[in-house]
């Protein structure tokens, strides 16, 4: 049994980067979520919090989304 290290680092190294941004994208939705309860607290419009928020929710769906697709398919 032979093992592809330079394979076993690239997949690794691939998980790793794709882990960390699907992390930082949720909390990006999340920090503009709470941006949105702060301006709407102080009496502002939060549709920007709100409208960035949703498109990295709607980021992270699509990644989760594409990887389903590549395992299935």
């Amino acid at each position: 049994m032979k093992i592809d290290w330079a394979a076993l680092g690239s997949v690794f190294g691939v998980s790793l980067v794709a882990t960390v941004a699907l992390v930082s994208l949720f909390t990006l939705g999340i920090i503009g979520l709470s941006k949105q309860e702060q301006a709407a607290a102080q009496g502002g419009s939060a549709t920007l919090a709100r409208t960035g928020a949703y498109a990295c929710f709607a980021l992270c769906l699509a990644a989760v989304a594409y990887g389903i697709y590549l395992i299935v398919v």
